[in-house]
């Protein structure tokens, strides 16, 4: 019987998927805060912040500068300095200078901070830009050396000085050479508060460990991001060295506001308008970042002799 026989059929052929709409990529963008997906241009209208929770990307530092400073007011200086290899350092995979080479490729800049002069609400500022996308936004002596002609520069220009932070702390590839910037950059400052002249310091997503320890933390006033990671040690370190759980939103910059340390925290659409007030309050009461004993002639100079006793530039740095 033909109903206890199986019917022998030829394999159909399976039916090819309907196409794909290929989306580009770059154009959607996942918040790290709340988890939505946002279209790009429309990140980049809000300053890389979430319009739904207010998270704050990391930007470059030539991103953010866009946020800051007046509109073309951006001259660049000393950005021909370079890192040396003074110590020889070899990781688990490769030599230091091979690391630089490839954080340059990825970045298209030389070092970890992006120095240069500007206005801010028409003010003269001498302003410095770290660049978290450069080895971990790692203070090195080229880091600490431009941080110290930024300072020299506000000082024989009579501007205001501004410094924005993203970093994970020293870089280790330079050992103590690294860590000597600390005091060196941190020596500088105090000039400059003698000659009345202001500090404002920036602290973005994250400001941590031997960059907070010195120079971020010594600005006449200091701002911060919403929810930025502001600290010295880990967390981590933290919790083992105490033996104690630590509270809800530790190293956060409300919870360091609430401590006294940051002074005001501010969206990073308001930062240019804050800054702007800030530098605006300096002005009057200083009548113009004028020295004490009257005005001094604003001179530029963007090849700057020593201010301050030493005897050039840093010898760990080459051009």
């Amino acid at each position: 019987m033909s109903w206890l026989k199986r019917e022998r059929t030829a394999i159909k052929p399976r039916a090819k998927p309907a196409p794909r709409s290929e989306v580009p990529e770059g154009l959607w963008t996942k918040c790290d805060g709340c988890g939505e997906a946002l279209f790009q241009t429309v990140l980049e209208e809000n300053l890389w912040t979430c319009p739904h929770c207010s998270h704050h990307f990391r930007v470059p530092a030539r991103t953010y500068l866009g946020f800051l400073a007046d509109p073309g007011s951006f001259a660049e200086r000393f950005a021909d300095l370079e890192a040396g290899d003074p110590l020889q350092f070899r990781d688990a995979k490769m030599k230091y200078p091979d690391r630089l080479r490839h954080a340059q490729r990825e970045t298209g800049m030389k070092d970890a901070a992006l120095t240069g002069v500007a206005t801010v609400g028409g003010k003269p500022v001498s302003l410095t830009l770290m660049d978290f996308f450069f080895m971990g936004g790692s203070m090195g002596s080229v880091v600490g050396e431009k941080v110290a002609r930024s300072i020299e520069v506000a000082l024989a220009e009579r501007r205001a000085l501004i410094i924005v932070s993203a970093t994970g702390g020293a870089r280790m590839q330079e050992g103590i050479l690294s860590l000597m910037q600390m005091a060196k950059t941190a020596a500088l400052l105090a000039r400059l508060q003698d000659e009345r002249l202001p500090f404002l310091s920036i602290l973005t997503d994250p400001s941590t460990a031997g960059v907070l320890a010195s120079y971020a933390s010594l600005g006449d006033v200091i701002l911060a991001e919403p929810k930025a990671l502001v600290g010295f040690a880990g967390a981590r370190v933290i919790r083992q060295t105490i033996g104690e759980d630590l509270p809800e939103g530790f190293q956060r910059a409300e919870f360091v506001l609430e401590k006294g340390f940051v002074d005001r925290i501010v969206h990073r659409k308001q930062m240019r308008d804050e800054a702007a007030r800030l530098l605006e309050f300096f002005w009057r009461s200083t009548r113009g970042f004028a020295p004490r004993g009257g005005v001094s002639p604003h001179t530029p100079n963007p090849e700057l002799p020593a201010v301050d006793g030493r005897t050039g530039p840093d010898p760990t740095t080459t051009r």
